[in-house]
């Protein structure tokens, strides 16, 4: 089955302070470095971009403007990905995903999910709370054992998520999309030093993460 990836570098990065995506890491990009980690199972990588985006594509194949929304730029990417079996959907600014994570969401697309996720199992105790003016107020306490953080890449077999994106405008992850046809989405285990950079510290935590690494 042919494999292709859509990694998502459309945000603004208002809460980092500008495109986080396109920061400097060990000598090159962000996104450069999510594009390189993509190609370990995809024979094409297609990067989604803004639309004042003025750089050299950071290593991808296509490189297309991205819409308001982060699904809107997804669907712009699979535009570019019709003659894969397999979609890969990364964010930029996941730059720490290994090659062993693209091969385990993608070896279970392989093995017949019609999607797959990376999660991690939360630590902490969750509780679910509601406002109460300006006072928050616990409701009640969910049950860790059934909940997981997910992160990305996520594969998806191409027909499903194509059908999905058809008959959706938005949602945080392209996995919600799938659920909600009633598809099938597996977990695999997700990474600790998966880190998505979303304020300038994470950045920080990103760079300390490939110093233990090393």
């Amino acid at each position: 089955m042919s494999v292709a990836a859509v990694v998502v570098a459309a945000g603004r990065g208002l809460r980092f302070g500008g495109p986080k995506q396109f920061a400097q890491l060990r000598g090159d990009s962000v996104t450069a470095h999510s594009v390189r980690a993509s190609r370990s199972v995809a024979s094409r990588v297609v990067l989604v971009v803004p639309s004042d985006y003025d750089g050299d594509g950071e290593g991808a194949d296509v490189v297309v403007v991205g819409g308001a929304t982060r699904a809107a730029s997804v669907r712009a990417g699979l535009e570019h990905c019709s003659v894969a079996d397999v979609i890969v959907v990364h964010d930029a600014a996941r730059p720490l995903a290994t090659a062993a994570l693209f091969a385990a969401v993608v070896h279970a697309v392989h093995a017949g999910a019609d999607g797959a996720v990376p999660g991690l199992a939360i630590t902490d105790t969750v509780k679910r709370v509601t406002r109460d003016g300006d006072v928050t107020v616990i409701n009640d306490t969910v049950a860790r054992d059934e909940l997981v953080t997910v992160q990305t890449p996520q594969a998806f077999r191409r027909d499903v998520l194509t059908r999905a994106h058809a008959g959706s405008d938005d949602a945080t992850d392209d996995a919600a999309l799938i659920e909600a046809l009633g598809g099938r989405v597996v977990v695999v285990p997700g990474e600790i030093d998966n880190i998505k950079i979303t304020v300038a510290s994470d950045l920080d935590k990103v760079v300390t993460a490939i110093r233990g690494a090393a």
